[in-house]
């Protein structure tokens, strides 16, 4: 008789009524101190929405052309971020016989969300001398640019499973 277990729904974030946010503040969250983690990550929207108002005004006193146009919004940078971070395909261990091989094999939906939270997250947490909030803000700018330290982890995954691309035949 083995019951499964009903998935775990995750209610959306009070500020912004999104659940992807609300994953994040969860991965971002250390011992249990939710309110932290909120903090912490609202105050790196806010960062965000400085630092892209302060270029907007230096693009007005330039007068460039169109075509650099500057996402406003810093729920948009973060969801474009995520996207960009997300990995489309990795590795997996499997044993044939006596030896192990890298299997590349497709991320499903859900963990290419995950991986890509828990990716910002970690190369955020690695940048030295300065405020989560400002290293967070950072990281989310750079990944949403397609640059940064989780988007070569990605980069490295993909190139890892393209290695291995000889072996595919074994996932199954």
């Amino acid at each position: 008789m083995n019951k499964k277990q009903p998935k775990h729904q995750i209610a959306p974030d009070p500020v912004y009524n999104n659940i992807v946010v609300s994953k994040f503040i969860n991965q971002l969250m250390r011992k249990g101190k939710k309110t932290i983690a909120r903090k912490i990550l609202y105050d790196s929207f806010k960062v965000i929405n400085k630092k892209f108002s302060s270029k907007e005004k230096q693009n007005e006193r330039k007068n460039e052309d169109e075509n650099n146009i500057f996402v406003k919004d810093s729920l948009e940078i973060f969801i474009k971020a995520i996207n960009n971070v997300s990995p489309l395909m990795e590795v997996k261990s499997k044993r044939v016989g006596g030896a192990t091989y890298q299997v590349p094999r497709e991320v499903p939906e859900k963990r290419k969300k995950t991986l890509a939270i828990r990716w910002i997250i970690d190369s955020a947490k690695k940048k030295k001398k300065r405020p989560m909030k400002e290293k967070l803000a950072e990281e989310l700018i750079e990944a949403s640019e397609n640059r940064g330290t989780a988007i070569k982890k990605k980069e490295d995954v993909h190139r890892m499973a393209e290695a291995n691309r000889a072996f595919a035949h074994f996932a199954r």
